[in-house]
């Protein structure tokens, strides 16, 4: 069972180590690359002002946050949340240096689980192509209409979408079909296929008699050794 978590998060700024702080974080789980529905969002007071460039990003102004918990309050959940899952973020230097700045001013130990990096995957999927959220959304056809704003809830969910489409799409999906099989018979366990019902309204001839006809003819034409009459005697 592989177990990953979507991560992202939002900040007061670009500089973790100049005094900018993390203002939410928002975690999707996936396992065996599919979305469990679980997730971790958390709104966090930064102690200090919100400078009006990271303010037009994402909304979230001082006031918003005052009353919101402190990173360390919600540092134990939040680890507890990944525990040791690997960890899909879209510039994952970000995050990561953002992520553990908090965690050693909290005076607990930083991250150390496996990172993939959205942003590799896509350059070396996509050479020479934009490689943004936005440009990714628009290059997999998946919709992000709802971001206006940047939000790590979102973003992350977003995310693992462009994520399952980097790593082979449903062609992932379909493989995971085949391994539950898989599993299951080395398990003991019937698999039962259960037949499609029949259409209550059998679907019209799509030849009609003139065509019919036609083929008939065809056949005949092409001698006693044709390969089409050991089909036709077949079917009657």
């Amino acid at each position: 069972m592989i177990r990953e978590i979507v991560l992202d998060t939002e900040t007061t700024g670009l500089e973790a180590l100049r005094g900018d702080r993390i203002v939410e974080i928002g975690c999707v789980e996936l396992l065996n690359h599919i979305p469990t529905g679980k997730h971790f969002h958390v709104y966090i007071n930064p102690q200090r002002d919100m400078p009006e460039e990271a303010f037009k990003v994402h909304g979230l102004s001082e006031a918003f946050l005052s009353d919101k918990p402190l990173f360390k309050d919600v540092a134990d959940d939040f680890r507890r949340f990944i525990g040791d899952a690997r960890l899909i973020i879209h510039n994952a230097a970000f995050d990561m240096g953002f992520l553990n700045a908090e965690l050693q001013r909290a005076g607990l130990p930083t991250l150390g689980n496996e990172v993939i990096d959205t942003v590799f995957v896509a350059r070396q999927r996509h050479p020479g192509a934009r490689v943004s959220l936005d440009a990714l959304c628009k290059h997999y056809g998946i919709d992000n209409s709802k971001r206006t704003l940047h939000g790590a809830l979102l973003d992350s969910e977003i995310l693992a979408e462009v994520y399952l489409e980097l790593i082979g799409g449903r062609q992932v999906a379909l493989s995971l079909v085949a391994e539950m099989r898989e599993t299951h018979q080395r398990q003991g366990e019937a698999i039962v296929a259960t037949p499609a019902r029949p259409r209550p309204v059998p679907l019209a001839p799509r030849l009609d008699e003139a065509a019919l006809l036609a083929h008939a003819a065809m056949i005949e034409s092409l001698g006693e050794a044709a390969l089409w009459r050991s089909y036709e005697e077949g079917a009657g």
